[in-house]
């Protein structure tokens, strides 16, 4: 278990079996797939990895049809063993989603490579510094963190390719410290090692030429020419060729004896005396000149918190590696850049014991400090006089690398503007480093290691107010504390600002600040105290922009989503994606934006405010409703593609309004459920916002169409919640405005949630509410949807009868608007209501009929709708194979286009059916798989259904303890629903007593 613990207690380990800690306790990372799938992102060092780059890597060629689905599953799995206490809504730390890929967000001390590569470099630098002794220590700490081969237990393409490329970077290193020792004089003691490692590695003649070397230097120049001769033996016969130069060149050495091979005795470093002078020599000495030891770095804030493995990083990269280091971290104002680097300096002075230059290049004000002015200032601190400091840039700067030539110093280059004020005044030769900040990301700066930094953690800010305010102040106060540092954004410039407000009033309470700081409008207001305001940093950024980047800077914080898409944003700018998007990147560069992932942006917290408020200065009330209208229209529009896809052949998507904007186009329905799914917060935003700022139904209309063409989202069983609440939100606009069409359109869609959720009553009044405004507006098109669902309901209750009825209601409607894929879902539903009353041969029948039509008119997930019912009459006949193999057809479709609602509850028919054949052990596994979906996308009806069947299948298995506790289960979800399948479950608990006695 390599490095120092992190905070939260997890270690990895690659350099053997791959293995993971938590607070030194071995955690359970399951199969060698999902092993391997760790093994990659941590390898990756938090790069993102695609889902397509994953499967290649660990099922190559062989991958099998559903190679993605196990993949998420592996990745859920690893997320619950590495953050066990993360619940289901909040967003993972460590393994997060970036874009449609996966990345492992750990620092490289948290495992054992990255604690290896560390001191690997840290070795070369203590050689390049003549501390021989030093380095070969770091190396064989390096090299203990090894435990056998790398990657064990890791299978796929990926994984053996790895694995070659580590066990060559560790002979590599062995080779490295043997040089080492050899320098040492050690020549007796890495004899034997040296034998046992080229017995392993025949063919390293680096290793051979080393062992050879260490022979000759114990006296045994014998053994040294054995050692060529087997070598070149050896060479010849596996590969054909002779020894190489260096060995070639070693044993031409030894056999002359020569006296450059002879031992070497270490001794430290003496400083010669100065020779004397010649009694002849009439000059006298020049004296010798020290250059100046600069140290310009500001005060350290006595007060820094956290930031602990980024300041570690960057001690790393400062202290080792090829050429100069140069680390540009880069953020938006106030997030603390300068204290960090300031930090990080002062930290480092022990690697540069030659001097620290710094310069404020004033990059955010309205005079930036000029490259030539700051190089006057270094070459006047390394002791250049004035007069003689040449005068052109180029000079300058030339000047300033030959002074700074085989010395160590430390550059820190503070708020700069662009690469072009930076790239004259950074060292030339190695032994040196650079730290520069600024806002804007330095991406074309040659060899920058780009550190973007990002706010606090919420500890840290805590951590931080506590620093500032008064740890006993703060302590007491914990929850609203928390409050307060998340109202700030936990942006280290707010958090202090606010702490050493609180500070200075003695009579506050940390919970005075809460409500002072949870009014949006005011919250800027609140963060500032003497020369320090947030909004006025801020101000700094804003005032760099061009007309086209801070109109779009004011646009995109209007929408209240937490993140845009670029063609979102395009639609808000009224702009072509490509225009909108360069100008989105120009923001991201001058960290007024950010890009959590491909294509996808968002502002701070703050920063969102402070934008909203220059929204105001600036654009009137008309253009602000203008960018959201158009807004609202992009969603509308691509949300009418993306239902018309999932539910081809419904009319819904052609009765929607036409906002007149142009939207998303899709190319399979997976594609547009996924669109919707990745969209759903920003479109639910848009909904919430229109449903506050509407004023008639012209402005209702377009929302509430929006939020009927989200309706495939139901499918999935995700957003129930946030669907209820918008629903009612919009009914309320809806009737404040009286707006009928719209008030139809929320309570059909509150009728669907309301269902899903097994709430019959409530949903069937809201179908009912629908229905009544359906007749009385003329809408068919939703009527006819709603009477299906009136039908479905009371099939749902048992009442057949009265849901043929309703079927027959919707048959109509769907006629008469000359809807055939309506009418064909209306049949397949009504087949289990002919079971219900024993008419088994018309259940089959509309069955058939409801599947030939979707079948004709080509509606992919009607067809797999049509088949689950299919499937549900001719499990019932006793047709069972026949049942089984449209099941399995339609949970393929319904598993591809991730709808889990459709997914639970065809694992369930399986179940079913395989009871019906005495296949128990299958039974039981589909009941568990329904069981898993139902629970993960919180179902209860679902999971009482998939309970109910695994009780069966375990009695029919003979686990009869099982059998009932899955029952028992059951039955009280089915209690608390109030479902009437309660009393069947009753009569199977029954029967268990009966066998059991």
């Amino acid at each position: 278990m390599p490095g120092d613990a992190p905070e939260n207690g997890l270690r990895f380990a690659v350099l053997g079996p791959i293995l993971a800690w938590r607070d030194g306790v071995e955690l359970d990372l399951g199969t060698p797939l999902q092993r391997s799938i760790l093994a990659m992102l941590l390898l990756r060092e938090g790069r993102a990895a695609t889902p397509g780059e994953l499967i290649d890597a660990v099922w190559g060629e062989d991958a099998p049809p559903r190679a993605l689905g196990a993949l998420r599953t592996y990745v859920s799995r690893l997320r619950t063993v590495l953050e066990p206490d993360r619940s289901r809504r909040t967003r993972p730390e460590l393994l997060t989603s970036v874009g449609r890929g996966y990345a492992l967000r750990v620092d490289p001390a948290w495992f054992d490579l990255g604690v290896f590569q560390r001191e690997a470099a840290a070795a070369e630098t203590a050689r390049r510094s003549g501390e021989t002794a030093h380095a070969a220590e770091l190396l064989r700490e390096a090299l203990a963190l090894w435990s056998g081969e790398p990657l064990a237990g890791a299978v796929g393409p990926y994984a053996e390719q790895q694995r070659d490329r580590l066990i060559e970077r560790r002979i590599g290193t062995v080779e490295a410290l043997m040089e080492l020792d050899l320098e040492l004089g050690r020549h007796t003691d890495v004899v034997p090692e040296l034998i046992a490692l080229t017995a392993q590695h025949p063919l390293r003649e680096r290793l051979r030429a080393q062992l050879m070397l260490a022979y000759y230097r114990c006296g045994r120049q014998a053994d040294a020419l054995s050692v060529f001769t087997d070598t070149r033996n050896a060479l010849i016969e596996e590969l054909g060729i002779e020894p190489g130069a260096e060995l070639t060149d070693l044993h031409r050495r030894i056999l002359a004896a020569d006296p450059s091979l002879a031992p070497v005795r270490p001794a430290e470093p003496v400083r010669p005396s100065p020779p004397e002078p010649a009694e002849d020599d009439q000059a006298e000495a020049e004296p010798v000149v020290e250059m100046p030891k600069p140290a310009q770095l500001p005060a350290a804030v006595t007060d820094f918190t956290g930031r602990t493995s980024l300041v570690n990083r960057l001690l790393t990269l400062l202290g080792g590696g090829e050429g100069v280091p140069v680390a540009a971290v880069s953020g938006i104002g106030g997030v603390g850049k300068t204290t960090l680097a300031v930090h990080v300096a002062h930290r480092a002075q022990d690697l540069f014991p030659d001097g620290q230059l710094y310069a404020d290049l004033r990059g955010y004000g309205n005079e930036p400090t000029p490259p030539e002015t700051a190089l006057v200032a270094f070459l006047r601190a390394l002791g250049i006089p004035v007069d003689v400091i040449p005068d052109g840039l180029a000079e300058r700067s030339a000047l300033f690398r030959s002074l700074l030539a085989d010395r160590r110093m430390l550059v820190l280059l503070d708020n700069a503007r662009d690469a072009e004020q930076v790239e004259h005044l950074l060292p030339g030769s190695a032994g040196c480093a650079a730290i520069v900040t600024g806002r804007g990301k330095l991406a074309d700066l040659p060899s920058a290691r780009l550190i973007d930094l990002d706010v606090m953690e919420p500890d840290e800010a805590l951590s931080l107010l506590s620093a500032v305010a008064g740890p006993d102040r703060v302590a007491a106060e914990r929850a609203p504390a928390m409050d307060v540092v998340a109202a700030c954004g936990f942006l280290p410039l707010a958090v202090r600002i606010v702490a050493s407000r609180l500070a200075a009033r003695p009579s506050w309470t940390v919970a005075s600040l809460v409500p002072r700081l949870a009014d949006e409008r005011r919250r800027l207001d609140e963060m500032k105290i003497g020369n320090l305001a947030v909004s006025a940093t801020f101000a700094l950024g804003y005032g760099q922009l061009d007309p086209r980047q801070a109109r779009a800077f004011r646009l995109l914080s209007l929408p209240n989503g937490s993140d845009i898409s670029a063609f979102a944003a395009a639609a808000v700018l009224d702009l072509s994606p490509s225009e909108a998007e360069d100008l989105l990147e120009s923001l991201v560069d001058a960290s007024l934006l950010e890009a959590p992932a491909p294509g996808r942006y968002r502002f701070h917290d703050l920063l969102k405010l402070f934008a909203r408020r220059k929204a105001e200065e600036t654009d009137g009330p008309a253009e602000q409703a203008l960018a959201l209208r158009r807004l609202l229209g992009f969603y509308l529009a691509s949300s009418r593609a993306a239902h018309r896809l999932a539910y081809e052949g419904s009319a819904i998507a052609d009765s929607l309004v036409d906002a007149g904007a142009r939207g998303h186009t899709f190319s399979s329905a997976d594609e547009a459920v996924a669109w919707l799914s990745a969209e759903a917060e920003d479109l639910f935003a848009a909904i919430g916002h229109a449903a506050e700022s509407a004023g008639s139904a012209d402005d209702l209309l377009p929302a509430a169409d929006l939020l009927l063409a989200m309706e495939p989202l139901l499918e999935s069983g995700t957003n129930q919640r946030e669907f209820e609440q918008r629903g009612a939100v919009m009914l309320a606009a809806a009737q404040r405005v009286a707006d009928r069409h719209s008030e139809m359109r929320c309570a059909y869609v509150l009728g669907r949630v309301l269902f899903g959720a097994n709430r019959l009553d409530e949903a069937e009044q809201r179908f009912l509410g629908a229905r009544a405004i359906g007749e009385e507006t003329g809408d068919h098109i939703v009527l006819g949807e709603t009477c299906n669902a009136l039908a479905v309901v009371a099939g749902r209750q048992r009442r057949h009868v009265e849901a043929l009825e309703w079927f027959e209601r919707a048959t109509k409607v769907y006629r008469q608007v000359g809807n055939p894929a309506g009418e064909a879902l209306a049949l397949s539903y009504s087949a289990r209501d002919h079971l219900g009353l024993g008419r088994p041969q018309d259940a089959i029948a509309v069955s058939e009929r409801g599947l030939a039509i979707f079948t004709e008119i080509g509606s992919g997930a009607g067809i797999a709708r049509a088949r689950y019912h299919l499937g549900i009459v001719l499990s019932y006949v006793g047709r069972l194979n026949e049942a089984v193999v449209h099941h399995a057809e339609c949970l393929s479709f319904f598993r591809a286009s991730n709808q889990r609602v459709w997914e639970q509850r065809v694992c369930y028919r399986l179940a079913a059916t395989f009871i019906s054949a005495g296949r128990f052990a299958e039974a039981a596994r589909h009941a568990e798989q329904a069981l898993v979906v139902s629970r993960e996308i919180t179902h209860p009806y679902g999971e009482a259904q998939s309970l109910t069947a695994l009780g069966k299948a375990l009695r029919g298995a003979g686990e009869l303890p099982r059998g009932r506790d899955a029952l028992t289960k059951a039955l009280d979800i089915f209690s608390r629903l109030g479902s009437p399948e309660a009393e069947d479950v009753r009569i199977l608990l029954r029967e268990f007593d009966q066998v059991e006695t």
